[in-house]
């Protein structure tokens, strides 16, 4: 079978089951006593099994099936959880992901894990700490689990079966109970009785089955399962042919007697018990009868997985469709046609819906990223010797795939940092007054045409003396620039480029180490890092992001002849100023809006237009506010609100200050997109 078209299926499942694991694992390790969590862990290390062993990654499977042995000894109350057993089953789980991710790497996924398959079967061999009374259970509950499953389990049958076996009696079939063997070693026990089940459904009908197919579908049983099957072939041909599948160890096939249509009380074929009505059993059998449902059959599902490749030309496609729509616009207005524009502003509506469609299908939530975090946090403090606990608000809320798939090291760095450098040791917290167990406070959240996510942590929060000395050494800010500064300006400055070095690791508490890598990551994802912090009492770290990259919403304005677009998310409002309100502080023009002073930046000027002296006794500001600061824009006249698609400079011109893009406007003229955070920063 060739597999590689399954591949990035199988890599999307398999990072989906082993984040399963994750979470399930850090549950447990809380609430040891809950046999439901293991099942759910269990659950998702026997399908990576047997995808991997499907998929022929044999490492994985081998893995799995060890780590898998020790969940089901979990859960068969052989051992007991302890925090060493489940730091060897995540151990296993990193393992896996490793190799996943060699996978994915074009790799053969093959990794050295004979220590930690020793460890596995040490822990499954009972080698671990545990009281002697849940031996003793685990050792009974084994002898009769070995005792139990050497006899075929006993079938029961209903009106409905019962008539269609006495009528094929009738009409000169056989009805045969077939029991299967498999051997203790088997890997895949569904792979094989899905094997026995199309062997057997070439021979004749299948009625019934016990265990359940749901059930076997699950592997919820041991070796053994029973298959009702009626059939014009003969009992030892049947049993010929399933032993022909590999790892069958035994196959008995009983013939069922003296079976009659049920008349009144129902009784059952070949035993002497009454028959056990099973309402819902009846329904899944009925329908496993009647359509032949084979035991790996994938459950009805409501969702499709779709490449993301698709959607990136599903959005090129709609980008060229908005491009178009905005030339009919222009077309419209121009020729004043009363069918045209009630065309048009229907496409309008209609693309409009469409559009939310397209960005919809590609917004995920941040949950898939924050996820990592827990088990990172987990063995961070353990190897920090700190207790901390980490806390998730709104991991529902969505952004864009693209955004989401660069915002996760940024976070990752922060939360380091956190935990490294801004939660203090046990005996300092306490010494301080403060609870042991320090806190990290993780929060997504939407805000207009943004997603906000906050770090917190009530650590000592940052030293602002020792920074901004720091600062002043490394000649990052000037002594005239130091005296003016707030306290959140100086905080931020560990932001800044070339502040985080080997020496400041001593100097400052770390807390500058790579942040400027964080910082330039997230301004090209066009968003912004502020930073709040009080010493003593921890920090705040709060990252923006646009919710999505592609089509925005734009003030368009007119500069010279030339047309620039202002993204609407940064615009506070638009103002018509008289140049006599203009006035000038530290060599700057600012102007009093609403009781702040704003300065006021000439476009002109930073585009290095002609500039013609300012004659005109009004002018055209638009105010635009990053964070807490805000600026005027000057321009020379505003044309209007519009949707368009944000197009890239290219490689040749990422440099250009100020301008973070382009778009192709209606008329064909190509607009530049200007960036607000540029010009406040």
């Amino acid at each position: 079978m060739d597999t590689n078209q399954y591949l990035e299926m199988f890599l999307e499942e398999s990072k989906e089951h082993l984040q399963a694991c994750n979470e399930h694992l850090l549950e447990l390790e809380k609430n040891p006593e809950d046999l439901g969590i293991v099942n759910e862990v269990f659950r998702s290390a026997h399908t990576l099994k047997g995808m991997s062993a499907t998929m022929g990654y044999d490492d994985i499977a081998d893995l799995t099936h060890k780590m898998e042995n020790v969940l089901d000894a979990i859960r068969n109350s052989k051992i007991n959880v302890t925090s060493e057993i489940l730091d060897v089953v995540f151990k296993a789980v990193d393992y896996l992901e490793e190799m996943v991710m060699d996978i994915e790497a074009g790799g053969t996924g093959k990794k050295d894990v004979q220590n930690l398959v020793s460890a596995l079967n040490r822990i499954e061999a009972g080698q671990v700490p545990y009281d002697s009374s849940a031996a003793e259970t685990a050792a009974t509950t084994v002898v009769t689990g070995t005792i139990e499953s050497a006899e075929a389990p006993t079938l029961h049958y209903d009106d409905y079966e019962l008539t269609v076996i006495g009528q094929s009696q009738e009409q000169g079939f056989h009805a045969f109970e077939i029991s299967v063997t498999l051997r203790e070693d088997c890997l895949l026990k569904a792979a094989r009785v899905f094997m026995v089940f199309e062997i057997l459904e070439k021979s004749g009908e299948i009625v019934k089955t016990k265990p359940t197919v749901e059930q076997l579908e699950n592997e919820d049983f041991d070796q053994l399962f029973t298959i009702v099957l009626i059939t014009q072939e003969e009992a030892s041909v049947l049993e010929a042919k399933v032993m022909k599948v590999s790892e069958v160890e035994h196959v008995h096939v009983n013939p069922i007697t003296n079976i009659s249509q049920p008349k009144g009380k129902p009784t059952a074929g070949n035993e002497a018990e009454p028959v056990v009505a099973a309402p819902e059993k009846t329904v899944k059998e009925e329908s496993s009868q009647k359509g032949k449902r084979s035991a790996n059959a994938p459950h009805a599902n409501k969702t499709i997985r779709v490449n993301i490749d698709r959607l990136d030309v599903l959005m090129n496609l709609f980008e060229e469709l908005v491009i178009d729509r905005g030339r009919l616009q222009s077309i419209a207005s121009e020729l004043h046609n009363p069918d045209l524009n009630e065309t048009v502003e229907r496409m309008t509506r209609v693309s409009g819906d469409l559009q939310n469609i397209i960005l919809n299908m590609r917004m995920i939530p941040v949950e898939t990223v924050f996820n990592r975090f827990p088990k990172m946090v987990r063995q961070l403090a353990r190897d920090l010797d700190k207790k901390i606990n980490l806390e998730i608000i709104g991991a529902e809320t969505e952004l864009d795939r693209t955004v989401i798939d660069e915002i996760g090291d940024p976070l990752v760095h922060l939360i380091r940092n956190a935990l490294d450098h801004g939660i203090e040791s046990p005996a300092e917290r306490l010494a301080k007054g403060k609870p042991e167990e320090g806190t990290v406070t993780l929060r997504a959240y939407h805000s207009g045409n943004h997603v906000f996510i906050e770090l917190e942590d009530d650590g000592a929060g940052i030293n602002k003396e020792r920074v901004l000395q720091k600062a002043l050494d490394r000649g990052i800010v000037t002594e005239e620039m130091a005296a003016t500064m707030t306290e959140r300006q100086i905080s931020e400055l560990i932001l800044a480029s070339g502040f985080s070095t080997a020496e400041q690791i001593t100097d400052v508490s770390g807390r500058g180490v790579g942040l400027d890598v964080v910082k330039s990551t997230i301004e090209s994802l066009g968003g912004y890092i502020t930073i709040d912090s009080k010493e003593g009492h921890g920090s705040l770290f709060q990252v923006q992001l646009p919710l999505t990259l592609s089509i925005i919403s734009v003030m368009l304005v007119n500069l010279d002849k030339d047309i620039y677009a202002i993204p609407l998310s940064s615009i506070i409002e638009t103002a018509i100023i008289q140049t006599s309100d203009i006035m000038n502080a530290h060599n700057q023009k600012v102007i009093d809006f609403r009781g702040s002073i704003v300065p006021l930046v000439n476009l002109k000027g930073i585009f290095e237009m002609e500039d013609e002296p300012e004659m005109d006794e009004f002018q055209s500001v638009v105010i635009v506010r990053k964070g807490e600061k805000m600026a005027g824009l000057v321009v020379d006249s505003f044309i209007g609100q519009q949707e368009i698609v944000l197009k890239s400079l290219g490689n040749y011109l990422q440099s250009v200050f100020a301008i973070s893009g382009a778009t192709i406007l209606g008329n064909g003229q190509v607009a530049l997109i200007v960036d607000c955070n540029a010009l406040i920063k």
